[in-house]
């Protein structure tokens, strides 16, 4: 069996897709694999360190703003498409696979899209309640659409093709115990730990306040462990930090990606995060609670949507980013910490 899997642009579209290959390679011996992705994006290191082989297609993404280096933006991505549409039949041409799955991303498009017109299997999968640019345009012609949440089925034309899966987890979120985790950290004491992370690529606006957070946190003596992904801001955090004052802390640990998540996410006591669909479903199979900070710059604002689903079952704080703070956010784990969201078994 032959499967490739295609997907990129951020890792909740790109861990799913990994999830699915490791249960696929699980359950069948001689399974292999190929993930095709963009070749602009960070599926270019987070699939070869899981130990995948990727493939590039050249696709751009599509600006929804109408100013003209937006318009400039998207002929560009247009005219790239006869290109993306060439790696595209090489790649299923050289492979020859039995089943493509698209988990978003623009370069799924191409690759899906090629193989459904083949007669190839394919599927796609949403993880978020409302359905992507990607996603919603292949769904006209893949045989399946799984979508993470049962209120998504109405944003498709084809309903019929519409099968509620959730969103894949990785294995990894489930091998250790808080105990395990915090040895393996090198943590000798049992300070409650914070892990903060604003998607994988980053946000300035969130990554600020972090700085201002964490600054905060030190001033106070380091009541709790804090691990922080910045993402491609990590040289403005650092910088900020020490214009702060804040040189060297062991209880500090910022870093520019986080590629160890399940491990750190299972020892975690509080998640300070985004609401993209992966992230909830990672936070809510192994129970952590979590301040949530939804981007305000997504389509038809579905992490809002997605966040409100935690937020209500008592799983979350949702905190709009226009009421976030520095302030509001160590005030936030302050008291969720001292509430008692530490301590766990």
């Amino acid at each position: 069996m032959k499967l490739l899997f295609t997907c990129g642009g951020t890792a909740g579209h790109i861990n799913p897709a990994i999830a699915l290959a490791r249960l696929f390679q699980s359950r069948h011996q001689d399974c292999q694999v190929l993930f095709a992705g963009a070749d602009n994006g960070m599926e270019r290191t987070l699939v070869p360190h899981e130990g995948y082989e990727l493939r590039t297609v050249h696709v751009n993404t599509i600006h929804r703003a109408w100013k003209w280096k937006d318009i400039k933006h998207n002929v560009m991505t247009v005219l790239t498409l006869p290109q993306a549409r060439r790696q595209a039949r090489a790649i299923l041409d050289e492979f020859r696979p039995d089943l493509v799955v698209g988990t978003g991303g623009y370069a799924s498009y191409p690759v899906v899209k090629e193989a459904a017109r083949r007669g190839i299997p394919t599927a796609v999968h949403e993880s978020n309640a409302v359905p992507g640019l990607t996603t919603k345009a292949l769904s006209k012609v893949v045989d399946v659409v799984m979508v993470g949440f049962e209120e998504s089925r109405s944003h498709y034309d084809t309903p019929e093709k519409v099968v509620v899966t959730g969103t894949p987890v990785r294995g990894d979120f489930f091998r250790y115990t808080r105990k395990e985790t915090r040895e393996k950290l090198g943590f000798a004491d049992d300070k409650p730990l914070v892990l903060s992370v604003w998607g994988s690529l980053g946000a300035e606006v969130m990554n600020r306040q972090m700085a201002q957070c964490i600054a905060q946190e030190c001033r106070d003596g380091a009541p709790f462990r804090h691990i922080h992904g910045a993402g491609r801001d990590y040289h403005a955090v650092v910088e900020e930090l020490r214009d702060s004052g804040v040189e060297k802390f062991p209880e500090i640990d910022v870093r520019e990606y986080i590629y160890d998540m399940p491990l750190v996410m299972a020892a975690a006591d509080l998640v300070l995060c985004r609401a993209g669909a992966s992230t909830i479903a990672e936070l809510t199979a192994i129970a952590r609670p979590a301040v949530l900070v939804p981007s305000p710059n997504v389509v038809a604002d579905h992490q809002t949507k997605n966040a409100r689903v935690l937020a209500n079952a008592g799983g979350a704080v949702l905190l709009p980013e226009g009421e976030s703070s520095g302030e509001k956010l160590y005030s936030l784990m302050t008291k969720l910490l001292g509430d008692g969201a530490g301590g766990r078994p």
